[in-house]
């Protein structure tokens, strides 16, 4: 069966929207960039006061510009994405966890192809990944930053059926698991946040 190029492109539509936390109304005449940055702005604002965007975290490295990439693309701040791989690789891009996660945001099997993640061992597949996965954790949780590090590192079923909606209460934070309240403290010292 020969495709259209259009029909062709609303087929790689369809499938990217999938991935992307926005809707998106595009046509063939425009860049899918510049649409997905402009949709991605909206929510910059708020999301930076959440990851309090004045504390600079530069611990990328050879990565840094994937990670400012990154940063940009899905709205969250640079120091936000390299806190998280520091907290889980130590920016090492080979790394695999015993439970299987791999690369430099530690990504699950499953949750990389969800994501479209081909090769999680690529740094920039890996970042872009996570960081994607990372932004549609702060969507779902109503941009709250702690909530969304727990479902990161927890999942987010997880989160949900501990019914928490605030980690600043200290009875819902005991319902974590000890490695997510070390984790999400770990973060939040790389970005010298107070918890």
């Amino acid at each position: 069966m020969n495709l259209s190029v259009s029909q062709i492109f609303a087929q790689k539509i369809e499938e990217i929207q999938k991935r992307v936390p926005v809707k998106l109304n595009i046509s063939p005449r425009q860049p899918f960039f510049e649409v997905l940055n402009e949709k991605m702005a909206d929510t910059n604002d708020s999301l930076n006061k959440v990851a309090g965007a004045k504390v600079s975290v530069n611990y990328g490295g050879n990565y840094q510009d994937i990670i400012n990439e990154a940063a940009k693309l899905f709205g969250i701040d640079s120091s936000v994405i390299s806190a998280v791989i520091k907290a889980e690789s130590n920016f090492n891009s080979n790394v695999v966890s015993s439970a299987g996660a791999m690369g430099l945001m530690q990504l699950m099997p499953q949750t990389a192809q969800y994501l479209g993640v081909d090769n999680p061992f690529d740094p920039a597949q890996n970042i872009f990944g996570g960081t994607s996965y990372l932004k549609q954790m702060l969507n779902r949780f109503g941009g709250d930053l702690k909530i969304a590090l727990a479902a990161y590192n927890a999942g987010p079923g997880t989160v949900s059926k501990l019914w928490i909606t605030n980690l600043d209460d200290p009875e819902q934070y005991a319902k974590l698991p000890k490695e997510t309240q070390n984790y999400i403290k770990k973060i939040y010292g790389y970005l010298g946040l107070q918890f």
